[in-house]
């Protein structure tokens, strides 16, 4: 379908999800304008407290094809096959994240966002830095921003908001009437660690494996970096026994990490220097509603629906946003409002499905992934999926290695548990069960 070329879109926010979806619209022929509070990242270090590492998926690879971008970042990105579960005694053990090879893939906040900025500018985005939003004017969908000590006034027909889970265009949103928001932070915070590469210059864990070390109630991961070194992530909570805030010294890391991560030890020569050099940060997830205010704005990404980390969903989700509402543009494109409005109420469902379902993952990784019972589990659903592929998907694969909506998914995988319930009841071996085709029969 043809475009409206003569539009202006302006973007708040040069993060993921604004200079990705800045490439796909420029892609359509829009005139477009991307504003940055930041300074240009290619010339700056990663921002303060965000994570320096993410997990590439289906949903955001596809979104990259899109964009024309999927194999520039395929050559920065590392397969991870499965989760490698580490015990107190240091022995590991691997859970395949498919039974068929699939892989989510390791790769650099900066090296893609980077790339996918230089990408747009060859396409003909401008990029403004150092650009502070302090207002929007919704009546006159103007956006008022603070550059170099001046104040700069720009209209848009479009303004659309992927400035993250602090976003400037949803405070004012905020603002408007029958706007519902609401935002929630989990007890855990976050820190990055690092383990760099062996003296020989080598990985010094298996490079193709998502590391977790679930302690219940708190967790370390680690994901290969193409460097050979590995970025690792402590959550835990902010108080109590085991807390950042019973972390005060070095002393206290150093008895803490023997105890509960002993074979990382060894493997993070700086781990007092950098652990009390970074900072910890939070965990939230918002929700808000609507994403428009009268067809002229749209919030997308975590703007719209900032979730934790913990299925690795967050850069997928936001990708996904951009990719549906362009193929929605592309097919509408002198109706804007009204493919705004189809798009939120649409996506809103997902987006709250998807949040749920980050949340539920959490207990998953730290509590259940080293659980005995959780492990024999996920044997029998392994093999319902491999004896019955088109009736049994597990809720892993539909979210992460299919475009299934997350509420679908979300909806089925209840559905699924409380069957595993039942079963586990009667069986504690996967080794028992015999009778998989009455499983089956029970998602009629």
């Amino acid at each position: 379908m043809s475009t409206n070329p003569s539009k202006q879109i302006n973007i708040l926010g040069a993060g993921l999800a604004g200079s990705l979806l800045s490439l796909l619209l420029a892609k359509q022929g829009y005139q477009l304008s991307v504003y940055e509070k930041r300074s240009d990242p290619r010339n700056a270090q990663i921002a303060e407290g965000r994570s320096i590492n993410l997990a590439l998926s289906l949903r955001g690879w596809e979104a990259l094809r899109k964009a024309g971008v999927d194999e520039i970042i395929r050559e920065q990105a590392l397969p991870m096959k499965g989760r490698m579960i580490h015990n107190l005694e240091g022995d590991t053990h691997l859970q395949p994240y498919s039974t068929d090879g699939k892989s989510i893939y390791s790769v650099s906040r900066s090296v893609l966002n980077n790339i996918l900025i230089s990408q747009s500018e060859e396409k003909g985005v401008n990029f403004f830095f150092d650009h502070f939003c302090e207002d929007v004017n919704l009546a006159k969908n103007e956006a008022i921003f603070r550059f170099s000590g001046s104040i700069k006034t720009i209209p848009s027909d479009l303004l659309i908001g992927t400035d993250g889970a602090f976003s400037a265009l949803r405070s004012v949103l905020q603002k408007t009437p029958r706007f519902n928001y609401s935002q929630h932070y989990i007890a855990h915070g976050y820190k990055e660690l690092s383990i760099p590469p062996t003296e020989k210059g080598a990985f010094a864990m298996e490079p193709h494996a998502l590391h977790i070390w679930p302690r219940g109630g708190y967790m370390l991961i680690a994901l290969p970096n193409m460097d050979k070194s590995f970025t690792c992530t402590l959550f835990l909570p902010y108080d109590g026994e085991k807390s950042f805030a019973a972390l005060q010294d070095k002393q206290q890391l150093r008895q803490f990490f023997d105890q509960v991560f002993p074979d990382v030890v060894p493997l993070m020569p700086d781990l007092e220097e950098v652990f009390f050099q970074n900072p910890t940060s939070d965990l939230v997830t918002i929700h808000c509603y609507p994403w428009t205010y009268n067809g002229k704005q749209l919030l997308l990404g975590d703007a719209a629906h900032a979730i934790v980390p913990f299925y690795g969903q967050g850069m997928n989700a936001a990708f996904e946003d951009c990719r549906l509402f362009t193929e929605m543009l592309s097919e509408k494109p002198n109706d804007i409002a009204d493919v705004i409005f189809q798009f939120q109420k649409d996506r809103k469902p997902n987006a709250d499905a998807i949040a749920e379902l980050a949340l539920q993952n959490f207990i998953e990784m730290r509590d259940l992934v080293a659980d005995e019972a959780f492990v024999e589990r996920k044997k029998i659903e392994k093999e319902l999926y491999l004896r019955y592929p088109e009736q049994w998907v597990p809720l892993y694969n539909m979210v992460t290695f299919s475009h299934r909506p997350y509420s679908e998914a979300l909806y089925i995988g209840k559905k699924q548990d409380i069957i595993m319930q039942e079963v586990m009841k009667q069986f504690s071996k996967a080794s028992e069960l015999e009778d998989y085709a009455s499983i089956i029969a029970k998602l009629k």
